[in-house]
Protein backbone atom coordinates (compact mmCIF):
# COMPACT_ATOMS: atom_id res chain seq x y z
CA UNK A 1 0.00 0.00 0.00
CA UNK A 2 1.68 3.53 -0.89
CA UNK A 3 1.10 6.37 1.53
CA UNK A 4 0.01 8.38 -0.90
CA UNK A 5 -3.46 6.44 -1.88
CA UNK A 6 -4.26 6.83 2.16
CA UNK A 7 -7.00 9.57 1.42
CA UNK A 8 -8.32 7.41 -0.96
CA UNK A 9 -8.67 4.25 1.09
CA UNK A 10 -10.51 6.99 4.15
CA UNK A 11 -12.92 8.27 1.42
CA UNK A 12 -14.00 4.78 0.40
CA UNK A 13 -14.65 3.23 3.68
CA UNK A 14 -15.73 6.22 5.39
CA UNK A 15 -18.54 6.35 2.20
CA UNK A 16 -19.15 3.20 2.12
CA UNK A 17 -19.91 2.94 6.39
CA UNK A 18 -22.05 6.29 6.23
CA UNK A 19 -23.78 3.65 3.05
CA UNK A 20 -24.64 1.26 5.43
CA UNK A 21 -25.11 3.02 8.69
CA UNK A 22 -28.25 5.07 6.11
CA UNK A 23 -29.96 1.80 5.15
CA UNK A 24 -29.44 0.33 8.59
CA UNK A 25 -31.08 3.36 9.91
CA UNK A 26 -33.67 3.25 7.18
CA UNK A 27 -34.86 -0.23 8.28
CA UNK A 28 -35.00 0.49 11.68
CA UNK A 29 -37.71 3.29 11.44
CA UNK A 30 -39.33 3.24 8.32
CA UNK A 31 -40.99 -0.38 7.99
CA UNK A 32 -40.90 -1.86 4.01
CA UNK A 33 -42.89 0.65 1.86
CA UNK A 34 -43.25 2.98 4.95
CA UNK A 35 -42.16 6.54 3.90
CA UNK A 36 -41.42 9.63 5.61
CA UNK A 37 -41.83 13.03 3.83
CA UNK A 38 -39.25 15.29 4.01
CA UNK A 39 -39.95 17.85 2.00
CA UNK A 40 -43.97 17.67 0.66
CA UNK A 41 -44.01 17.44 -3.06
CA UNK A 42 -40.83 16.71 -3.51
CA UNK A 43 -38.45 14.07 -1.28
CA UNK A 44 -39.53 11.43 1.03
CA UNK A 45 -37.60 8.31 2.38
CA UNK A 46 -39.05 5.47 1.02
CA UNK A 47 -37.85 2.01 2.14
CA UNK A 48 -37.87 -0.21 -0.28
CA UNK A 49 -35.59 -3.68 -1.42
CA UNK A 50 -34.14 -3.77 -4.67
CA UNK A 51 -33.52 -7.30 -6.11
CA UNK A 52 -32.39 -5.63 -9.34
CA UNK A 53 -30.13 -3.16 -10.96
CA UNK A 54 -29.99 0.52 -10.98
CA UNK A 55 -33.29 2.54 -11.66
CA UNK A 56 -35.01 -1.15 -10.51
CA UNK A 57 -34.10 -3.00 -14.14
CA UNK A 58 -34.72 -6.55 -13.17
CA UNK A 59 -36.10 -6.06 -10.24
CA UNK A 60 -39.29 -7.68 -10.09
CA UNK A 61 -37.68 -11.04 -10.92
CA UNK A 62 -37.31 -13.72 -8.20
CA UNK A 63 -34.70 -15.98 -10.99
CA UNK A 64 -31.92 -16.78 -9.08
CA UNK A 65 -30.09 -16.68 -12.24
CA UNK A 66 -30.63 -12.94 -12.59
CA UNK A 67 -29.51 -12.51 -9.21
CA UNK A 68 -26.12 -14.35 -9.58
CA UNK A 69 -25.61 -12.89 -12.22
CA UNK A 70 -26.13 -9.14 -10.76
CA UNK A 71 -23.72 -10.36 -8.06
CA UNK A 72 -21.15 -11.42 -10.87
CA UNK A 73 -21.16 -8.36 -12.57
CA UNK A 74 -20.97 -6.32 -8.87
CA UNK A 75 -17.79 -8.47 -8.68
CA UNK A 76 -16.23 -8.19 -12.29
CA UNK A 77 -17.06 -4.35 -12.24
CA UNK A 78 -15.66 -3.86 -8.55
CA UNK A 79 -12.49 -5.56 -10.30
CA UNK A 80 -12.28 -3.82 -12.78
CA UNK A 81 -12.29 -0.41 -10.57
CA UNK A 82 -9.90 -1.44 -8.59
CA UNK A 83 -7.45 -2.15 -11.25
CA UNK A 84 -7.55 0.45 -13.14
CA UNK A 85 -7.27 2.72 -9.49
CA UNK A 86 -4.06 0.99 -8.75
CA UNK A 87 -2.97 1.80 -12.52
CA UNK A 88 -3.80 5.33 -12.35
CA UNK A 89 -0.65 7.25 -11.54
CA UNK A 90 -0.91 9.60 -8.22
CA UNK A 91 -0.74 12.59 -9.68
CA UNK A 92 -4.08 12.07 -11.66
CA UNK A 93 -5.98 13.15 -8.18
CA UNK A 94 -9.39 13.44 -9.99
CA UNK A 95 -9.51 10.55 -11.87
CA UNK A 96 -8.53 8.59 -8.31
CA UNK A 97 -11.41 10.38 -6.67
CA UNK A 98 -14.05 9.56 -9.11
CA UNK A 99 -13.17 5.82 -8.92
CA UNK A 100 -13.15 6.27 -4.86
CA UNK A 101 -16.22 6.86 -5.85
CA UNK A 102 -17.28 4.22 -7.49
CA UNK A 103 -15.40 2.06 -5.65
CA UNK A 104 -17.17 3.05 -2.72
CA UNK A 105 -20.77 2.87 -3.90
CA UNK A 106 -19.66 -0.58 -5.55
CA UNK A 107 -19.05 -1.86 -2.07
CA UNK A 108 -22.19 -0.85 -0.41
CA UNK A 109 -24.00 -1.96 -2.97
CA UNK A 110 -22.19 -5.65 -3.53
CA UNK A 111 -22.38 -5.85 0.56
CA UNK A 112 -26.14 -5.57 0.66
CA UNK A 113 -26.36 -7.72 -2.68
CA UNK A 114 -24.45 -10.59 -0.78
CA UNK A 115 -25.75 -9.65 2.26
CA UNK A 116 -29.44 -9.22 2.49
CA UNK A 117 -30.08 -10.68 -1.20
CA UNK A 118 -31.05 -7.20 -2.43
CA UNK A 119 -29.85 -3.50 -1.96
CA UNK A 120 -32.14 -1.25 0.39
CA UNK A 121 -32.96 2.30 -1.56
CA UNK A 122 -34.60 4.96 0.02
CA UNK A 123 -33.80 8.32 -1.43
CA UNK A 124 -37.45 9.30 -3.67
CA UNK A 125 -37.61 12.42 -5.46
CA UNK A 126 -40.43 13.21 -7.05
CA UNK A 127 -42.68 15.68 -8.67
CA UNK A 128 -46.55 15.44 -8.72
CA UNK A 129 -47.25 11.84 -9.61
CA UNK A 130 -44.11 11.35 -11.66
CA UNK A 131 -41.20 9.51 -9.31
CA UNK A 132 -37.15 9.11 -9.92
CA UNK A 133 -36.25 5.22 -9.26
CA UNK A 134 -35.10 5.52 -5.45
CA UNK A 135 -31.81 4.96 -4.99
CA UNK A 136 -29.19 5.48 -2.04
CA UNK A 137 -25.82 6.90 -1.09
CA UNK A 138 -23.70 4.27 -2.91
CA UNK A 139 -26.04 4.71 -5.65
CA UNK A 140 -25.46 8.40 -5.46
CA UNK A 141 -20.83 7.67 -5.52
CA UNK A 142 -21.05 5.12 -8.51
CA UNK A 143 -23.44 7.93 -10.29
CA UNK A 144 -21.22 11.06 -9.45
CA UNK A 145 -18.03 9.45 -9.93
CA UNK A 146 -18.75 8.20 -13.22
CA UNK A 147 -20.07 11.75 -14.10
CA UNK A 148 -16.43 13.02 -12.81
CA UNK A 149 -14.53 10.10 -14.66
CA UNK A 150 -16.61 10.88 -18.10
CA UNK A 151 -15.97 14.88 -17.83
CA UNK A 152 -12.30 13.77 -17.04
CA UNK A 153 -11.51 11.53 -20.15
CA UNK A 154 -13.51 15.06 -21.97
CA UNK A 155 -10.85 17.12 -20.52
CA UNK A 156 -8.02 15.06 -21.07
CA UNK A 157 -8.92 14.54 -24.73
CA UNK A 158 -9.11 18.20 -25.31
CA UNK A 159 -5.76 19.05 -23.79
CA UNK A 160 -2.78 19.41 -26.31
CA UNK A 161 -0.42 16.95 -26.31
Amino acid sequence: MRKQDLPYYFLVIVLFLVDQLTKFWIQQKIPLYGHLEVIPGFFNLTHIHNRGAIFGFFAHTSNPVVQIGLAVASFLALGFVIFYFIRTPASERILRISLSLILAGALGNLTDRLLRGYVVDFLDFYVGRWHWPNFNLADSCITVGAIILIFTFFISEKEPA
